[in-house]
């Protein structure tokens, strides 16, 4: 039971979500931190993940290579059931798009002129944007202490996250470097510098 919950929360994400994987992440991440279970020998209702575990898990898909959605519903369908969990996570995310994107190819290369399709996903893409900036502004409060009340418990101490962050965008903003040495490299800097 608890594998088809996770399968059908995946799948709904990935069925309600626009613009590809990263902005599907606004959406897994209020699914999946709102979704509450009872965890095997407890007797409080938990949120499968909380937002510090979402955003770890946005941290380690960064690092890999492949689509970040499947990577971040696996994680958080491990959590909730090992690997069969992030089996049922990952198929959740891919399968049913995947169907639907086999069936939509054949219509929209029909459609694809269309001024009504082309006025929609003009309609659609500042949305995506919109979708990706609360994702990093939601991320923001597990890395700073800034949330919707503003600073809050953030200190001096946040400053060097920001210059990281303000590094990186500068960094994949004015060069062609790869991410993933972004990522592979602030990772190895915070296992010493954070240790």
């Amino acid at each position: 039971m608890l594998l088809w919950k996770i399968f059908i929360l995946f799948t709904r994400v990935a069925l309600l979500s626009w613009g590809g994987g990263p902005a599907s992440l606004a959406l897994m991440q209020r699914e999946a931190t709102t979704a509450l279970w009872i965890p095997p020998g407890g007797t409080e209702q938990l949120p499968w993940v909380n937002s510090d575990e979402f955003a770890d898990a946005v941290a380690v898909g960064n690092a890999l290579p492949g689509p970040i959605a499947p990577q971040v519903s696996a994680y958080v369908g491990y959590k909730m059931a090992g690997v069969p969990g992030a089996i049922a996570a990952a198929a959740g995310t891919v399968l049913p798009t995947t169907v639907l994107m086999l069936i939509m190819v054949v219509w929209f290369f029909r459609v694809k002129e269309s001024p009504t399709v082309s006025s929609m996903l003009k309609g659609v893409r500042p949305v995506v944007v919109g979708l990706l900036l609360w994702t990093a502004y939601d991320m923001a409060y597990s890395v700073f202490g800034v949330g919707k009340l503003g600073w809050g418990g953030a200190s001096a101490a946040g400053l060097d996250k920001l210059f990281i962050v303000l590094l990186a965008f500068a960094v994949l903003t004015f060069t062609k470097i790869n991410p993933a040495f972004i990522i592979l490299t602030a990772a190895m800097m915070g296992a010493v510098a954070y240790r």
